[in-house]
């Protein structure tokens, strides 16, 4: 069984609130959920209105897909207009690790 997870560090345009930060970021983790079968969330930095912290994970079979998927939601995210991606950090590894 492998494990992967992939966390981003995002800065958000021309956002003047947190009702308008979960305006935006709530349709794209919707999106990225149902377009890449991940398990997907807001898991820092929810209290500032320009800035999220967003962690994405998935369990397979072989690493080729972890690989595979982690890569096309790290694309998805980072050609998105008006989000900028500050940093991507990942780790794959199996259940033996």
């Amino acid at each position: 069984m492998w494990i992967g997870w992939i966390e981003f560090d995002l800065l958000f345009g021309d956002i003047h609130s947190l009702k308008e930060k979960r305006s935006v970021l709530r349709p794209i983790l919707a999106e990225i959920r149902k377009r890449f079968d991940v398990s997907i969330a807001e898991v820092d930095l929810q209290d500032l209105h320009r800035r999220a912290a967003v962690g994405a994970g998935l369990v397979a079979a072989d690493r080729a897909h972890i690989v595979e998927v982690l890569d096309a939601v790290e694309n998805y995210v980072a050609y998105r207009p008006g989000i900028d991606m500050l940093s991507a950090r990942r780790r794959v590894f199996t259940s033996d690790d």
